[in-house]
């Protein structure tokens, strides 16, 4: 399909922010554990605050998703939640007590979390309407997270980790200015969201098993994510290091972003799903097994085929299962379950494991959710290929 000649901005644009909305996923994800540490908190506050975001996100998320299903636009969405990101994120710089941070942190995570699940459906609308796959925009988030998982590493090394909310300030501000360029593309349905609609989809088995195995993998996942600085911090990495550790994870989700690009649609959803979860337990139990910065490093690698199988195909599925007027939507279902709701357990859960428990004990837990995710999703399997066979 030959693009016309406004299609490339519409998409540069776009993948100019996700490059950007990625740099801000290191510091949120991986180097604001580092920054409360810095300031005093214990492992069990530093849980509270990574739990408080995904709490108020399964709220957030579905109120400005649902917005814009309503009103059929992201762009606007997206311009509101940056700003509050820069306005909060200003505030944030500026607190010192964990009182006041909690607050703030939890203000800043209302306008956080819902900029990723419309950015992606802004990606699949932008897709779709120019005959590209969605991967080829969203592998520059992977690009993004790689290259300021690097600079943001060396940069906090060198004048350190006081500057991590001024950073996000930065960022925040760089992509609510690229925001003012995107353009908002037509969904293919002309209908406003319904909520019985909506309803009707929730109350389907297919997609609540789905969505259940999901949580289940997405519990090992984020105990992983959530404390995996301060794992290597506490195997005596370097912040260098640690940057090295992210970069690593990003950039061996490119190649499969771009062979499932390309090659994706020849394989079902499932067997790849199930696949990555198998991968995940083997992951996580290396992780407690580890016991070396080089080792835990090492191990980022599997990152590919782990979170880079399992996103780019769930989406997959999870256009199939939801109707079009309903995109954004499910798109914050996806994220409510993969990041809010295994998020607020995984941190609170994470960090008294953590901090009673162990290293070793903290990972054979992840391990476990992983297993059983997998387990669930082979099960899934099994069903759709003997209901195959039936007919």
């Amino acid at each position: 399909m030959k693009l016309s000649h406004n299609a490339r901005p519409d998409q540069n644009w776009l993948r100019a922010l996700m490059f950007t909305i990625f740099g801000s996923t290191v510091l949120v994800v991986s180097y604001f554990q580092l920054y409360f540490s810095h300031l005093g908190f214990s492992r069990a506050e530093i849980g509270y605050l990574y739990g408080i975001g995904p709490f108020i996100s399964v709220f957030s998320n579905m109120f400005w998703s649902m917005a814009s299903d309503r009103y059929q636009t992201v762009r606007k969405v997206m311009i509101i939640l940056l700003g509050g990101q820069l306005i909060t994120g200003i505030m944030l710089a500026n607190a010192t007590t964990f009182g006041q941070v909690f607050v703030l942190v939890t203000l800043f995570y209302f306008f956080y979390y819902p900029v990723y699940p419309l950015s992606d459906t802004m990606a699949i609308t932008t897709a779709s309407k120019y005959g590209r796959n969605f991967t080829s925009i969203r592998v520059f988030g992977s690009i993004g997270y790689a290259f300021f998982a690097l600079s943001i590493g060396y940069f906090l090394g060198s004048f350190g980790p006081g500057w991590t909310i001024w950073l996000c300030v930065g960022l925040a501000a760089t992509t609510l200015l690229i925001s003012f360029q995107l353009k908002d593309q037509p969904s293919g349905s002309s209908n406003k969201m319904d909520l019985s609609g909506l309803w009707a989809i929730l109350k389907r088995r297919d997609v609540l098993t789905f969505f259940g195995c999901v949580f289940l993998l997405a519990m090992g996942h984020r105990m992983n994510e959530a404390f995996l600085t301060i794992t290597l911090k506490e195997l005596g990495a370097s912040e260098g290091l640690i940057g090295w550790s992210l970069l690593i994870s990003s950039v061996s989700e490119i190649p499969i972003f771009l062979l499932l690009s390309k090659y994706g649609n020849r394989y079902k959803e499932l067997p790849l799903i199930a696949f990555a979860a198998l991968m995940y337990t083997v992951r996580l139990l290396l992780m407690s097994i580890s016991d070396t910065p080089a080792a835990v490093v090492a191990i980022q690698t599997m990152h590919s085929v782990t979170f880079g199988i399992f996103y780019v195909t769930a989406v997959r599925y999870i256009i199939r299962l939801v109707p079009d007027g309903y995109r954004a939507t499910g798109m914050a279902l996806f994220t409510i379950v993969w990041s809010s709701a295994s998020g607020l357990l995984s941190g609170t859960l994470g960090g008294l494991l953590l901090e009673h428990a162990g290293r070793q004990t903290f990972y054979l837990t992840a391990m476990a959710f992983s297993l059983a995710a997998l387990i669930g999703f082979g099960l899934k399997l099994w069903s759709s290929m003997t209901t195959n066979r039936v007919s």
